[in-house]
């Protein structure tokens, strides 16, 4: 019997959640060898199987039609058989079937819109709303060191958008920092309020920027255009979420995007940080100073051939992203996603092992769609009933 198991059943006995053991010693667990985290994630991916294989009506179908059985999987490579759901179902009439946990278990439900309109709905039960909130903030403190500091959010509040995933991940951060403040209200941007409360809190709080790339670049114009000279702090961070792409289908290069926010703040390109991460998953994986995207310890990658979608491909060689998030109880959190990534096949020389991904882009035919382009595009449509001119 591996030490994994044991462990995972010593503690099932004690009352205590392995799960939420194992994200609270993530310091820890980064600096084990690739293949003792593999033999960590290989035991906690197994027993998440088991659970909704033997909870789960429609899942446990699925997985009998494909002829996956619980005692299939002996080793990391072998988690790439466990069925995936495609990551379209959470917006289906009939996502509620996707559920292990019944209704009533449910505490809460977070939303992501594409451009169709049609939301994607995760809903989390108590515990896995738990171990959410403990992966989160335990890769918030392992990437960034915040406790401290004062942050303004390019965002919407909770209050105006409680429902948003993009707008409930960065009000988190807030229980890490001493101040905050968000700047999107009625889907208007204030930049000269923004500049404000920077120089408002200089020599008070470490200063720190959070928001999707398009607002970040759009504070930054607004600095360029009136010629205003900004030096942020040296433990500053620049942090990034929602996706690279504009809602009109520009791409922003993500590295001239860090020189010239590195430049325009006076910080160093390592300060300036992007995360990845899906509303329908509980993690974020979070770039280091070097800009490497680290997965969580206890979460699988698998990427995929986009023509053979049961076969891996090579390390390194772009692919499909699935991923295997065993902190999932409400539902299977085997997720087949829109998303063509690859997997580093370099250490990082930040000393943490485990995977690190590099996303690209969604894959030809997938919605593009997220929370910040849904907000961008919001903006935007505002912007324009603004700026045009009444006839008659």
């Amino acid at each position: 019997m591996s030490t994994y198991r044991e462990f995972f059943e010593s503690s099932v006995r004690l009352g205590i959640d392995p799960v939420g053991s194992v994200i609270a010693s993530i310091k820890s667990i980064y600096q084990l060898p690739a293949e003792s985290q593999n033999e960590m994630k290989l035991e906690l991916i197994k027993q998440s199987f088991q659970y909704h294989y033997m909870h789960n009506a429609l899942y446990n179908k699925i997985c009998k039609e494909k002829g996956v059985a619980l005692t299939d999987f002996q080793c990391i490579e072998d988690v790439a058989s466990i069925p995936a759901i495609g990551i379209g179902k959470f917006k289906d009439v009939n996502a509620h079937l996707l559920l292990t946990k019944p209704i009533h278990e449910l505490e809460h439900e977070l939303r992501s819109t594409g451009t169709s309109g049609i939301p994607s709905i995760s809903r989390r039960d108590e515990q896995t709303l738990t171990r959410s909130v403990l992966s989160i903030f335990s890769m918030f403190r392992e990437m960034f060191g915040f406790f401290g500091g004062a942050a303004v959010y390019l965002a919407p509040s909770a209050e105006e958008m409680p429902e948003m995933g993009l707008v409930k991940l960065i009000n988190m951060f807030s229980g890490l920092l001493d101040s905050n403040r968000f700047f999107i209200s009625g889907h208007a941007f204030d930049a000269e309020a923004v500049i404000h409360q920077l120089k408002d809190w200089q020599h008070v709080h470490t200063r720190h920027i959070i928001g999707p790339p398009f607002l970040v670049e759009r504070l930054a114009a607004y600095i360029e255009e009136h010629q205003m000279h900004i030096h942020l702090d040296k433990q500053t961070q620049i942090i990034t979420l929602g996706g690279w792409r504009s809602f009109t289908g520009r791409e922003i290069d993500q590295s001239k995007f860090r020189e010239r926010m590195a430049r325009i703040f006076g910080v160093h390109q390592g300060q300036v940080r992007d995360m990845f991460g899906l509303v329908e998953t509980n993690f974020m994986a979070i770039e280091c100073e070097h800009h490497a995207k680290h997965v969580p310890p206890w979460v699988h990658f698998s990427i995929r051939n986009l023509d053979k979608l049961e076969q891996e491909v090579t390390h390194g060689e772009p692919g499909r992203l699935v991923v295997y998030d065993p902190t999932s109880l409400s539902y299977p959190g085997f997720i087949l996603t829109d998303d063509l990534v690859y997997l580093d096949p370099n250490p990082c020389s930040c000393g943490r092992n485990g995977q690190v991904v590099n996303y690209m882009y969604r894959i030809k035919g997938a919605e593009v769609g997220c929370c910040a382009i849904n907000l961008e595009k919001f903006m935007s449509d505002r912007e324009a009933r603004i700026t045009q001119c009444p006839i008659g």
